[in-house]
This record gives C-alpha cells, structure tokens and sequence, in this order.
C-alpha cells in the first residue's frame, strides 16, 4: 500500500509552481515532487501545512492506493 495524493493536481487549479508551494511549506522543491510521484511520505505536520495551503481536508489530498505500480 501507499499513500495516494492530489498535489499535482491541486497545484495546476491553483496555478502553483513546485518551488513556490516548496516556499509555502518550507520544504525544497525536490521535496514536494517527491511527494507527488508517490516516492516520499510526508509527516503528518507537512500533509497538514499541504492541505492548509490548499484549503482541504486531508482525506481530500491523501487517501491510502493499491501497490505504487499502480496495482
């Protein structure tokens, strides 16, 4: 199992680059694009400051998938 998420798609709708949220958050942009290929978990207190940023719930930005391969 891994833990699925929206980053990408929120950062689109609102018009964000990874280095400005990475700003946001306080975390390096390489972080974030972690993040979004599924390849780096964030802490609890990152998945909050995400959601706050975006103004969602967590459940609405993470949410447990199948096998990272996409199974």
């Amino acid at each position: 199992m891994v833990i699925r998420n929206r980053v990408r798609e929120l950062r689109a709708v609102h018009q964000m680059t990874q280095e400005e949220l990475a700003t946001k958050v306080t975390v390096t942009r390489q972080t974030i694009a972690a993040i979004e290929k599924q390849d780096y978990v964030p802490s609890l207190l990152l998945g909050l400051t995400i959601c706050q940023v975006f103004n969602v719930k967590m459940e609405e930005l993470f949410w447990l998938g199948g096998e990272k391969d996409g199974k």
